[in-house]
């Protein structure tokens, strides 16, 4: 499985492309296997539910407001936020159906979390907080607290799972999310949002980037990639899709 670390902290709607891009890439055959571990730039992600509410322009103005870049995510769920504090981690396979194994998905996803943040000193497990933002039986908590959500998007020939562990700037990440909510109209408890610095400080984003990395090769053997011109040339023309 290649490994990508490449990001664009300043366009995070290019990030979301590239993502789009290799799983698409994936599903032909002309990329391999490939996993992204990296800390993205300031980002409101927002799901296609959301879209259809009549407050998601309400929605991504109190996110800019907050110096978060609203965009379309690919994978579903309601608003999540995150920024350079925190890791995603976005592993791309091939699949021969697009139904087939998302639970399976699902649980490697939140296991390599759950060791990761094991290996941090963090003692956190899977499952719903009452409450808590972009609600998920696949979210992982300690301590009260939602520190990681996955989602999923599987299409002809390849599956993504996309994780996010919020590891800083909690209290900022609560801010905007309380802003957000309100202007969907979803009700939730705002004490669920957090990091996991607010369980064990001076834990960093950094920290939590290399135990990802090292937890994700015990089980897969990772070869340093780059990213291509091919895939950039595709995420450049994707990047609309997740604009709006």
């Amino acid at each position: 499985m290649q490994l990508l670390r490449a990001r664009h902290p300043d366009d995070p709607v290019l990030d979301a492309a590239i993502t789009h891009a290799l799983l698409r890439q994936v599903a032909t055959g002309e990329q391999p296997p490939t996993a992204r571990v990296f800390r993205p730039g300031a980002t409101m992600a927002f799901g296609r539910l959301d879209a259809l509410s009549a407050g998601y322009a309400a929605a991504r103005a109190a996110a800019t407001a907050h110096g978060y870049t609203p965009l379309l995510r690919l994978g579903g769920g309601h608003a999540a936020g995150y920024d350079a504090g925190s890791v995603l981690v976005e592993v791309v396979r091939p699949e021969r159906t697009i139904a087939g194994g998302i639970p399976e998905r699902f649980a490697g996803a939140t296991a390599l979390l759950v060791d990761a943040l094991a290996a941090l000193g963090v003692a956190a497990r899977v499952g719903a907080l009452p409450g808590e933002y972009c609600a998920g039986d696949w979210s992982v908590n300690a301590a009260g607290v939602k520190l990681a959500g996955t989602a999923q998007r599987s299409i002809r020939g390849a599956s993504l799972v996309t994780a996010m562990l919020i590891v800083e700037r909690g209290d900022l990440l609560r801010a905007a999310l309380v802003d957000v909510y309100a202007a969907l109209g979803i009700e939730w408890r705002p004490g669920t949002a957090g990091a996991a610095q607010d369980l064990r400080p001076g834990l960093s984003a950094g920290d939590a980037e290399r135990a990802l990395i090292a937890t994700l090769a015990a089980h897969e053997r990772l070869v340093a990639g780059e990213l291509d011109p091919a895939t950039m040339a595709r995420a450049q023309d994707l990047r609309t899709a997740h604009e709006r």
